[in-house]
């Protein structure tokens, strides 16, 4: 099982242990930050949908909240770039948190674009458009931090698999944008059993990203060793 949690992540993380979070004995399939931006679209994902039940808004956020999700996706920027430029040493913490911000600032952005082309009829409005839903949007940053931090590594060996999860929602969840655009499925579905074609379709385009990616880093591993 553990190796099926290294391929889900292999091709798109280094799975440095140093840099990543563990449950149960057992690794995360990707680092503290990509397991940031993963969760964080999952869960700002969930919270869109709480915060327009019933609804489906396909406005985008409105413009006064664009530099928010520029900021919250900047700060992940500079503290990769500037780690990675050796100009300074990050923290698991810092990579958490600013991915936790990019994956929510994400979220914002593919749950709209996902109402305006699954569903036959949306519903008019946006998303944080109102400021009880940017206050709640903003608060739901430490509290999903928190509860990664302290709260996720009690679950023991959940906690790898809930990660993974997460990776696949969120590639499944840009699929189906992309699969929307597709005449066939492009604003179809009136109900949710009528979507289930076109999520299996996302869903079988993730797996086959996942494992080419994996595939891919093998198979440019492989040409490495052979060239040193």
């Amino acid at each position: 099982m553990p190796d099926i949690l290294q391929w889900i992540g292999f091709g798109l993380c280094h799975q440095l242990p140093e840099r990543s979070f563990f449950g149960g004995g057992i690794q995360v399939p990707v680092c503290a930050r990509d397991t940031g931006i993963y969760a964080g679209f999952l869960l700002g994902f969930l919270l869109f949908l709480v915060f327009h039940w019933g609804k489906r808004p396909a406005g985008l956020p409105p413009m006064k909240v664009m530099p928010l999700l520029a900021l919250f996706v900047l700060v992940m920027v500079v503290d990769g770039g500037t780690s990675y430029m050796m100009l300074r040493e990050s923290t698991n913490e810092l990579r958490l948190i600013t991915g936790l911000t990019t994956g929510f600032a994400l979220a914002a952005l593919v749950f709209p674009l996902i109402n305006g082309q699954l569903w036959r009829t949306s519903t008019p409005g946006r998303v944080l458009d109102r400021p009880v839903e940017i206050a709640g949007f903003v608060v739901a940053v430490p509290v999903a931090y928190f509860a990664l931090w302290t709260l996720a590594p009690l679950a023991g060996v959940v906690y790898p698999w809930l990660i993974a999860g997460a990776i696949i929602f969120t590639f499944a969840s840009v699929n189906l944008v992309l699969v929307t655009l597709i005449p066939i499925f492009e604003r179809k579905v009136a109900r949710v059993s009528q979507a289930i074609p076109t999520i299996l379709a996302a869903l079988g385009f993730a797996v086959l990203q996942l494992f080419l990616a994996s595939s891919a880093r093998i198979w440019l591993t492989r040409i490495a060793e052979s060239l040193s």
